[in-house]
């Protein structure tokens, strides 16, 4: 089930040159699951855009977004106070109580995002979570140390070897070996390819970053 809501702006920042966090203050309690997004109204623009959700509490929520076109560069440009259309509690999400008890959790690029929430409740749960978390270049690194403040195990890889281990997501796999039951993934189709190589028989859950209008 999903609501349509105003949603106040909180705060809006830049993490990297082109990804931004945005705060939002409004109902949050059609959101039940890390994973899921929302669709945004952006003034002016037919489409609305579709944001995963980074975070949320009871009258909060996160929102981490790239900008890549006109209605994202539009939602960076928002302003403490303004006010945006939302339509939150949309898409499946996770299953942060899915049996396990070593879950590994792998994000790519703007599907790091959506596995912030999901590592807080694993560890919430008492589970021992490993993240390994994929970018291009060490200018587009982000929250990495936000999954390590939460005491989870961290890893990080770039396509050019500026920052963290040199490679693609299964290189740090291949590389770190880490310990895990379960996993969860949210990314390119291509990454997810990959990961289901890598992964063999264990179970998991895919969630496929694809662009829409943005």
């Amino acid at each position: 089930m999903y609501k349509k809501g105003i949603y106040t702006v909180t705060a809006n920042e830049p993490l990297t040159p082109s990804v931004w966090r945005m705060t939002l203050e409004g109902d949050t309690q059609y959101l039940t699951r890390p994973g899921q997004f929302v669709n945004i109204e952006v003034e002016g623009l037919y489409l609305r855009r579709p944001i995963s959700v980074c975070d949320y509490d009871e009258r909060t929520l996160t929102l981490i977004y790239k900008v890549v076109g006109e209605g994202t560069a539009r939602l960076s440009e928002m302003k403490t106070g303004e006010k945006l259309d939302l339509l939150t509690g949309l898409g499946n999400g996770f299953d942060p109580d899915a049996e396990c008890r070593r879950p590994l959790l792998v994000g790519g690029g703007v599907g790091v995002p959506p596995l912030y929430n999901l590592a807080k409740k694993l560890i919430d749960k008492g589970r021992k979570v490993t993240v390994v978390l994929g970018f291009n270049t060490a200018s587009e690194v982000f929250y990495e140390e936000e999954f390590r403040a939460l005491s989870a195990e961290v890893f990080v890889t770039t396509a050019d070897g500026t920052h963290g281990i040199k490679g693609f997501v299964t290189t740090a796999i291949a590389e770190k070996k880490p310990d895990f039951d379960y996993f969860y993934a949210c990314g390119p189709l291509p990454m997810l390819r990959a990961l289901s190589d890598a992964t063999g028989d264990t179970p998991g859950e895919l969630s496929f970053e694809e662009r829409m209008g943005c």
